[in-house]
């Protein structure tokens, strides 16, 4: 439950930040992962079905912008940072795409690692010490 409540403002804020040039959306982004820590496959699986919970658009093929970057602050708000993506599709159908990842995995998606290619990502910050 508390996912779901704080998914919907994360829907909220990512429909707002979907708007920017994609170099503010990087920024912010990265922005937004200091101090968090890399979140599980699990705990981004969560997120991201959090979001696809509370918005038919997230649910949405066409929905993956605001999806990804609402699955990425949800985790956020939870002190977790999954590797935020945005990239191209290698097979057909040919078309860009965003998504998370988390312990080297594309989070949700029923496609193969190969078939999603970054040109945009925003990983966790490695905590040295």
């Amino acid at each position: 439950m508390p996912h779901r409540l704080v998914a919907r403002f994360a829907v909220a804020a990512a429909i707002v930040v979907k708007r920017l040039p994609p170099q503010r959306i990087h920024a912010l982004l990265k922005l937004a992962r200091r101090g968090a820590r890399p979140a599980t496959y699990s705990e981004a699986l969560t997120a991201r079905d959090a979001a696809i919970s509370v918005s038919l658009h997230c649910a949405s093929r066409e929905g993956c912008l605001v999806r990804s970057i609402a699955s990425a602050l949800t985790c956020r708000a939870f002190g977790r940072w999954p590797t935020w993506c945005v990239g191209v599709k290698t097979r057909a159908p040919f078309g860009a795409h965003a998504w998370i990842e988390a312990e080297n995995a594309i989070v949700g998606e029923v496609v193969p690692y190969e078939y999603l290619s970054r040109l945009i990502s925003v990983p966790p910050v490695e905590n040295k010490g």
